[in-house]
C-alpha cells in the first residue's frame, strides 16, 4: 500500500433500527454499580464521590474528556449514561476506527456479529493471562454475561464499500497494529464533520457494523436480553457457547 493514496469512502444515508452493541452487564445499572458494595446510603454517597474523582465518563460530563466536549454528550434521556461511556471510555489502544482519546458507538445489524466481536477480544484477554497450572497455561474456563443493547441510526454515514477497496481499514489482525490505518482514517473524517463509519463486519462474514462518532446520534438506546458466554479453552484459543439469561422480573 506504500506509495498508493486510499480511496475516501462514500456518504449514505443509513436507516437502521435496533442495531446490537454487546456490553458486560455490570455496566448496564440505571445508577451505579457501586450500590452493590454499600450498606446504606451514606456510605453510598461517599464512594459515588470517590468514584467520580477517577471515573473517566463522569468527569467527562462535567468537565469534557481530551477528545470530547461537554458539549457533544447527551444528558435527560433514557440511558444517557450507556452512551455516554461508549464515548469516554476508549480503550488503551483505541478501537479498529477510533483513537485511545475518544471512543466510538460500535454496533452491528445482527446480534451473532456483536457476538464475534466480543468473542474475538474476550478470548484474546484471556490468553494474555499466564497460569501454570492449568492445561494451556492460562485459564481453562471463564464464564461472562453481557447486555445487549439496541439503538436506531437515521443519518448520513460514510461506507467502506466495497469491502475490497478498502482492505486496508479491515485487516483482522495483528490487533491493535492492524488498526493503525483505519484510525487515520477516522481522525481524518471526523475532524471534516463525519458522524461515522459504516463497514463490513471483520469477525462475522455477511454482516455490517457501525462505529458513530456522535453520541447524539445514537437514538433510543435500550437494553434488550442479557447472554451469558462461556469460553473453554483449547490448544489454540478458546471455544465459546451462549445462552439466553432470564432476568428477574423481565
Amino acid at each position: 500500500m506504500a506509495g498508493r493514496a486510499l480511496k475516501d469512502p462514500r456518504i449514505s444515508v443509513l436507516d437502521w433500527g435496533n442495531a446490537h452493541r454487546l456490553i458486560p452487564s455490570r455496566y448496564s445499572e440505571s445508577g451505579t454499580v457501586l450500590s452493590s458494595l454499600a450498606e446504606n446510603e451514606q456510605e453510598l454517597r461517599d464512594l459515588i464521590l470517590l468514584d467520580g474523582a477517577t471515573n473517566d465518563r463522569v468527569q467527562g460530563e462535567e468537565r469534557g474528556f481530551i477528545g470530547i466536549s461537554t458539549f457533544e454528550l447527551v444528558y435527560g434521556i433514557p440511558n444517557a449514561h450507556i452512551v455516554n461511556a461508549a464515548y469516554t471510555h476508549p480503550n488503551e489502544s483505541g478501537s479498529r476506527f477510533n483513537g485511545d482519546t475518544r471512543g466510538a458507538w460500535y454496533a452491528a445489524d445482527r446480534q451473532e456479529a456483536s457476538i464475534a466481536e466480543v468473542a474475538y477480544h474476550k478470548s484474546r484477554r484471556l490468553s494474555d493471562i499466564i497460569v501454570p497450572d492449568a492445561p494451556y497455561r492460562r485459564p481453562s474456563r471463564d464464564v461472562s454475561t453481557f447486555d445487549d443493547w439496541l439503538a436506531d441510526f437515521r443519518a448520513q454515514f460514510h461506507v467502506l464499500e466495497p469491502a475490497e477497496d478498502f482492505s486496508e481499514y479491515l485487516r483482522p489482525e495483528p490487533v491493535p497494529e492492524c488498526y493503525a490505518a483505519s484510525q487515520s482514517l477516522a481522525r481524518r473524517l471526523l475532524e471534516t464533520g463525519s458522524n461515522g463509519v459504516a463497514y463490513p463486519s471483520v469477525r462475522y462474514h455477511g454482516a455490517t457494523c457501525i462505529a458513530c462518532f456522535r453520541p447524539a446520534l445514537v437514538y433510543n438506546p435500550h437494553k434488550s436480553e442479557r447472554l451469558e458466554i462461556t469460553f473453554q479453552a483449547n490448544e489454540t484459543g478458546y471455544d465459546h457457547t451462549v445462552r439466553q439469561v432470564v432476568e428477574p422480573g423481565r
